[in-house]
């Protein structure tokens, strides 16, 4: 544990092993929680050989545990790469991890089945499989922390205490604000989720709208709200790969809302190009996904060699979104004007997702016993993990969150947006439970 971690003298958090012993944090350093060893097979396993991965999988099987505050000890987590600097350094420690006893028995829990699949299958094959193990956890279990309209993507605060309800609700019109949109267009939603945002356009917009997801539960949902709601003449989601939408458009308005960070790097070149062609000429298509700057940046031969023996993002591949790929916002743009759209607005919403996802957490841990019971504990652990991992990745800037508006002219050269912003200033939303207005 001193060559891992620092001796405990040095370490900000407790440590309590299999025995029962426990070594306290200095309190000068203490960061908030406490590390839970479980055996020394865990501790084998954990640092055979040290990596994010290895990290992750002890806590997801429940090898490892933390007590208190989970945030904290992902963001000193965050620093442990720097303590394996070295590719001799990770072999000493590997070393010393070979010298733990075995279980007798194995050890944790089973872990969910990667969901990756290979050679053989069509594209659309590839990305229904992903999607499916993504979102086909249960609608329940999404219900448990997400907001009541189940918008699953980062959303748009006036003030860091604003309620997560009120802030999806602005981030829904903001982006009907930043389309333009007005009565009778039609609108086309990639990745719809839960149909929050189609629901918001046709209600408050006077639209009509097509959302698509390759999830079967998301579907399901949607479709049973828009038809409760009374929205069914106006508004519909099917079970659609946007490839497939050629005969369907073009529309008005395009939305992608979530989806772009699953696209993939070789597959980019021919989003962008679909939907151009699926937006008609003057008409707008809002680009809202994650971003990696560093991507942009060059890198080391070490750096990279550091990150490759570190595995990173290897966790949320192997266990939360396969085949999920982050480009710089840089790279985007160029393709997206390569394909035939003019950039006209960027917008980073990087603290906004830092603050969504905290509300997730905190929803999410305030119904653990719920959600344990609804998709087990090792799904839950993976869960809290990962949405804990992505907010302290949001708060330090290693991930970026972008809207970009994309102009797709006409002939003569014209597009939707006004000259300025003044003329659509952004308005904060204020919500109660019996009704609904929009303050300057």
């Amino acid at each position: 544990m001193a060559d891992a971690f620092g001796a405990p003298a040095e370490r900000g958090f407790a440590v309590r092993y299999w025995t029962g012993d426990e070594e306290p944090a200095p309190p000068v350093l203490d960061r908030g929680f406490r590390l839970v060893i479980r055996s020394p097979d865990a501790l084998r396993r954990m640092l055979l050989p040290p990596s994010e991965l290895a990290f992750a999988e002890a806590f997801i099987s429940g090898d490892v545990d933390v007590e208190g505050d989970l945030l904290a000890a992902v963001e000193l987590g965050a620093s442990f790469p720097a303590r394996f600097h070295s590719i001799a350094r990770m072999i000493h420690l590997t070393r010393q991890a070979l010298g733990l006893p075995r279980a007798r028995r194995p050890g944790g829990r089973a872990m969910r089945a990667r969901a990756r699949t290979r050679g053989g299958f069509d594209d659309r094959d590839r990305a229904a499989s992903a999607i499916r193990h993504h979102y086909d956890v249960g609608n329940d279990f999404y219900a448990l922390w997400l907001d009541p309209e189940r918008v699953y993507s980062c959303a748009y605060f006036a003030a860091p205490d604003q309620s997560l309800e009120e802030a999806q609700y602005a981030k829904l019109d903001l982006i009907c604000r930043k389309l333009h949109l007005a009565p009778g267009e039609r609108l086309l939603d990639i990745g719809c989720g839960w149909g929050g945002l189609i629901r918001h356009a046709v209600r408050y917009y006077g639209v009509e709208a097509l959302g698509v997801t390759l999830s079967q539960a998301q579907a399901d949902y949607a479709q049973e709200r828009i038809e409760r709601e009374g929205l069914g003449d106006r508004c519909r989601v099917e079970i659609r790969d946007y490839r497939d939408l050629h005969r369907e458009g073009p529309f008005d308005k395009v939305a992608s809302v979530g989806m772009f960070q699953h696209v993939g790097r070789a597959r980019m070149p021919s989003y962008f190009r679909t939907v151009f062609d699926l937006t008609r000429p003057g008409g707008l298509f809002l680009n809202h996904g994650i971003v990696d700057l560093e991507q942009a940046r060059d890198r080391s031969f070490g750096s990279r060699v550091r990150g490759w023996l570190w595995r990173e993002d290897e966790f949320i591949d192997r266990y939360v979104f396969p085949d999920g790929e982050f480009v710089s916002l840089a790279y985007a743009s160029g393709l997206a004007e390569k394909a035939g759209f003019e950039t006209r607005d960027v917008g980073n919403l990087r603290e906004h997702y830092a603050l969504t996802l905290a509300h997730w957490v905190r929803r999410l841990e305030a119904h653990e016993a719920e959600a344990i019971r609804l998709v087990g504990e090792t799904t839950y652990r993976i869960w809290r993990l990962y949405l804990t991992a992505a907010e302290q990745k949001f708060r330090c800037g290693r991930a970026s969150i972008v809207q970009m508006v994309l102009a797709r002219r006409d002939g003569s050269g014209q597009c939707v947006p006004p000259l300025t912003r003044e003329r659509h200033p952004h308005l904060r939303i204020v919500r109660s439970a019996a009704s609904c207005s929009i303050a300057g």
